[in-house]
C-alpha cells in the first residue's frame, strides 16, 4: 500500500504544483489591488507575526492559522461556546453536539488560557467571557501530542485594578423555545484577581434520525425513524482565584461545574422483516438522565533567578457522573404498548494529573523547554438490565484504569530570517480493563510511544514568508466510548460503547506560503487505527449493534486556501480547502475517493450609529472517501448588532436561513448496507440583550492546565 501512496502522491504532484503557481500569482495580484503591502520598516520582524488590520477586523490570518476577535463582534452575543465555534471557518461540530472536529484535521486540542479542556469545559464557558478564538493548524512540541491542531480560547481578564459585570439573557427559537440567563463578574485589587460566573439554561433541544439497511446474506431489511424533544435545566458555575506573589511568581487556584438534568421520551417507528416475519413496532422510551461535571486545578509558577529558569508546577482533578434512567415499551402490529426493558446505567470518571515544567532563555534567543506529567484515571461502567419479555435481569460491571507518564523536550528560536522548533515526547501508558465478575483482566495493554515535531520558517521578503513542518500525534478514545454504556432504540437495534477501542497515530507533513495576510498550504497525513462507525450484527438475538471501531487506515492530501480582504466598510474572510482523503478497512466495501470542496465566508459591514451586519456562509460538496458517502451542505447564518450608550448591546441572529438540515451518510460495512439520516434542529431566530457595567482591560491572569485528557471525560 504504500506503492499506492506514493502513486497518489506523484499523480497529484504536477497538477498541484501548477495550481499553486497560478493561485499564487493570484493572490499577489489580489494584495497589489488592495495596496495592502506593508513597508521594509518590519523586514527585521518574525514575519509570522505579520497581520494587516486597518481597522480592528474580526478574522486575522497567520500562516493559515485563523485567529477570530469574538469580544468586539457579534459572536460574543451567542449564548452558547459550542454554536459559536460552529460558525468559525473550518470547525464541525456534530449533531449530538457532543464531539468537535476540524475539516481535514480530525479531532482538535482544545485550551482556555493555556489550559487543556474538553466538551464539558466548552459548556461551562460562556462567550461574553471569551476575547479571542484562534485555530491553530499547526501546533507545536509545546502542546500535548494529542491531537493535529488546536483551538486556542483567550479569556477576557484584567491587567489594572478594575471591576466589572455582564448581565445578559437570550431567547432562542427554534423547533421549541429555549432560555439562557447569565451572569459574569470579575475583580482585581492589588495583587488579587478573582473572576465568578452562573448561568441558568431552560432548553428544550428537539432531534431526529432514521437508519435504513440491509443484511443480504440474513435475508434482513429494517429501518427506523426516531424523534426526542428534551427538557434540559442546565446550571453552569465557576471561579477562579489569582494572586500575583511578586513580578515573577504567581498562584492560582480555579473551579468550574455544570450540572445538567434532561428528561426525553423517545418515540421510535421500526419496519424489520428477517426469516421468520415481518414487522411494525413502535417503541416509546421515557428517559430521564443527570450529567454532572467538576474540575478543579491549581498553579504554582516561580521564576529561579539563580539559573535564569522558570518552574511551573500544577495539579488537576476532574470527575464526571452520568446516571441514565430508561423504561421502554414496544408495541408490535398496531396491538398494544407493553413492557420491554428497565435500564439503569451509571458511567464514573475520575481524573488526577501532576505535572512539572522547566523553561530556560538564553541570550541568542533559543528557548529550552523541558518537563514530565503524571495522570491516573478511573471510570466505572455499572448497567443493570430487567428484560420484561423474557423476565430476566443482567448486569454489567465493568472497571477500567489507565495511567500516563510522560516527559518532552522542545528547543526553539530564530537564526536571522530562520526560526525553527523541534520536540520530543515519550509517553508510556498502562490500560487494564476487566468485568469486576472476572477473574483475569479483559484488557491489558502497556506501550511506550514517541512523539516528534518539527518547524522551519523561512522570512523570504517583508511580505513573504514560508514554513515546513513535520508531526507525529495520537488521537485517544473518550472515556465513555470506553464503557459498556448502550442505548436502547428498538428491539433490533443498539448503540453502544467499544471496551476494545484503541488509539489511532497520525503522521503529517505540510508547508505553507504567505503573502501579506493571505496563505496556502499544502498537507499530506496518514493515519493508523482510525476510528469510524461499523454494525455489528448477532445472528442468535437478532439485534444489530452500532458501535465505533478501529479501522485499519487513513490518508489524505489537503489544499487550503485564506482570502481575507477589506473594502472600506466591508470586510470578508474567506476560506478554501481542497480535500481528497481515503478509507480503508477489510471488513468494508471500498468505493472510489473522490475529492471533494469545503468553502466558508464571513462577511461584515459597518454600518452608521454603530450598527454591525453580517452575513456568513458555509458548505461541503458531495463527500466520497473510499468508504463513507456524505450529501452537499450549504448554511446561510445573519446577525444584526447594535450598540446602545456603551453599556447595552442587542444582538438579532437568523440562523441557518435557508433550512438546510438534513445531513446524510452512506456506506456498507460487515455486508451490512446503511443509509443513515440526520435532521439537525439548527433553523434559529434568537435575541440577545447584554447589560455590563465596570471596566477590564488586560489580564495579569494566568492558568495552565494539567489535564492532558480532558477532553476525553464525557
Amino acid at each position: 500500500m504504500k506503492s499506492n501512496h506514493f502513486k497518489l502522491k506523484m499523480n497529484l504532484y504536477l497538477p498541484l504544483k501548477i495550481l499553486i503557481t497560478i493561485l499564487l500569482f493570484c493572490l499577489s495580484f489580489f494584495a497589489n489591488a488592495q495596496n495592502e503591502t506593508p513597508k521594509d520598516s518590519i523586514a527585521n520582524q518574525e514575519l509570522k507575526e505579520v497581520v494587516i488590520s486597518q481597522n480592528k477586523k474580526t478574522f486575522t490570518n497567520t500562516n493559515g492559522n485563523i485567529k477570530v476577535d469574538v469580544a468586539n463582534s457579534v459572536y460574543n452575543a451567542i449564548p452558547n461556546t459550542i454554536d459559536l465555534l460552529s460558525r468559525l471557518p473550518t470547525i464541525q461540530v456534530s449533531s449530538d453536539k457532543e464531539s468537535i472536529t476540524v475539516v481535514g484535521k480530525g479531532n482538535p486540542l482544545i485550551y482556555i488560557d493555556n489550559q487543556k479542556v474538553g466538551i464539558n469545559d466548552l459548556n461551562a464557558l460562556v462567550p461574553a467571557d471569551i476575547k479571542t478564538i484562534e485555530i491553530i493548524q499547526n501546533p507545536s512540541s509545546k502542546y500535548e501530542a494529542e491531537g493535529r491542531s488546536v483551538i486556542l480560547i483567550t479569556r477576557k481578564f484584567s491587567k489594572k485594578d478594575s471591576f466589572r459585570t455582564d448581565i445578559s439573557e437570550v431567547a432562542s427559537f427554534k423547533k421549541n423555545f429555549n432560555n439562557y440567563l447569565g451572569f459574569s463578574s470579575s475583580f482585581k485589587k492589588n495583587k488579587l484577581e478573582w473572576k465568578v460566573n452562573f448561568n441558568y439554561n431552560r432548553l428544550n433541544p428537539w432531534e431526529n434520525h432514521s437508519i435504513d439497511y440491509q443484511i443480504a446474506d440474513a435475508d434482513i431489511a429494517s429501518k427506523y425513524d426516531v424523534t426526542a424533544t428534551t427538557k434540559r435545566k442546565q446550571y453552569i458555575y465557576g471561579g477562579s482565584l489569582f494572586y500575583k506573589i511578586n513580578e515573577d511568581d504567581y498562584f492560582s487556584v480555579s473551579a468550574a461545574f455544570r450540572l445538567r438534568d434532561d428528561t426525553f421520551p423517545i418515540n421510535t417507528f421500526t419496519y424489520n422483516k428477517n426469516p421468520d416475519g415481518e414487522n411494525n413496532v413502535l417503541t416509546w422510551s421515557d428517559n430521564s438522565s443527570k450529567k454532572n461535571y467538576g474540575n478543579i486545578f491549581m498553579n504554582y509558577s516561580k521564576k529561579i533567578k539563580a539559573i535564569d529558569t522558570r518552574l511551573f508546577a500544577g495539579f488537576q482533578y476532574s470527575n464526571f457522573q452520568q446516571d441514565l434512567k430508561t423504561l421502554v415499551k414496544n408495541n408490535y402490529n398496531e396491538t398494544e404498548f407493553n413492557p420491554a426493558q428497565n435500564r439503569n446505567q451509571k458511567f464514573n470518571v475520575d481524573y488526577f494529573s501532576g505535572r512539572i515544567d522547566l523553561e530556560k532563555k538564553f541570550k541568542n534567543e533559543i528557548n529550552l523547554e523541558y518537563g514530565a506529567l503524571y495522570s491516573a484515571t478511573k471510570s466505572k461502567s455499572d448497567t443493570d438490565i430487567f428484560d420484561f419479555e423474557n423476565d430476566e435481569n443482567s448486569n454489567l460491571n465493568y472497571d477500567f484504569k489507565e495511567e500516563n507518564l510522560a516527559g518532552y523536550t522542545q528547543l526553539s528560536g530564530k537564526i536571522k530570517k530562520i526560526s525553527f522548533s523541534a520536540g520530543l515526547r515519550v509517553e508510556n501508558t498502562n490500560v487494564n480493563g476487566k468485568y469486576r465478575t472476572d477473574s483475569s483482566p479483559l484488557i491489558d495493554k502497556n506501550y511506550t510511544n514517541v512523539f516528534p515535531k518539527m518547524q522551519l520558517s523561512m522570512a523570504i521578503d517583508s511580505t513573504k514568508n514560508i514554513s515546513f513542518n513535520y508531526a507525529k500525534s495520537i488521537s485517544r478514545p473518550q472515556y465513555s466510548t470506553l464503557s459498556n454504556i448502550a442505548t436502547y432504540i428498538n428491539p433490533y437495534f443498539l448503540y453502544s460503547g467499544n471496551i476494545n477501542l484503541g488509539p489511532t497515530f497520525t503522521n503529517e507533513i505540510s508547508s505553507t506560503f504567505q503573502y501579506n495576510d493571505k496563505s496556502v498550504k499544502l498537507s499530506y497525513y496518514q493515519n493508523r487505527n482510525p476510528v469510524y462507525n461499523s454494525f455489528l450484527f448477532d445472528k442468535e438475538t437478532n439485534i444489530m449493534t452500532f458501535k465505533d471501531i478501529n479501522f485499519e487506515k487513513e490518508s489524505g492530501l489537503n489544499l487550503d486556501f485564506e482570502i481575507p480582504f477589506t473594502y472600506k466598510f466591508w470586510t470578508t474572510s474567506n476560506s478554501l480547502i481542497f480535500i481528497l482523503e481515503k478509507i480503508e478497512d477489510p471488513s468494508a466495501a471500498f468505493l472510489a475517493s473522490k475529492p471533494y470542496l469545503y468553502y466558508y465566508s464571513n462577511n461584515e459591514f459597518k454600518l452608521p450609529k454603530e450598527y454591525s451586519f453580517v452575513v456568513s456562509f458555509w458548505g461541503l460538496t458531495r463527500q466520497t472517501s473510499g468508504i463513507f458517502e456524505r450529501n452537499v451542505r450549504f448554511v446561510t447564518d445573519l446577525a444584526l448588532s447594535k450598540t446602545f450608550f456603551k453599556k447595552w448591546n442587542c444582538t438579532l441572529n437568523f440562523n441557518n436561513v435557508f433550512k438546510n438540515v438534513i445531513q446524510t451518510e452512506e456506506f456498507i460495512i460487515n455486508n451490512v448496507s446503511s443509509t443513515a439520516r440526520y435532521v439537525v434542529d439548527a433553523h434559529e431566530i434568537s435575541i440577545s440583550v447584554k447589560y455590563s457595567f465596570g471596566k477590564v482591560k488586560e489580564t495579569e491572569f494566568k492558568d495552565k492546565n494539567v489535564n492532558e485528557n480532558e477532553s476525553r471525560i464525557r
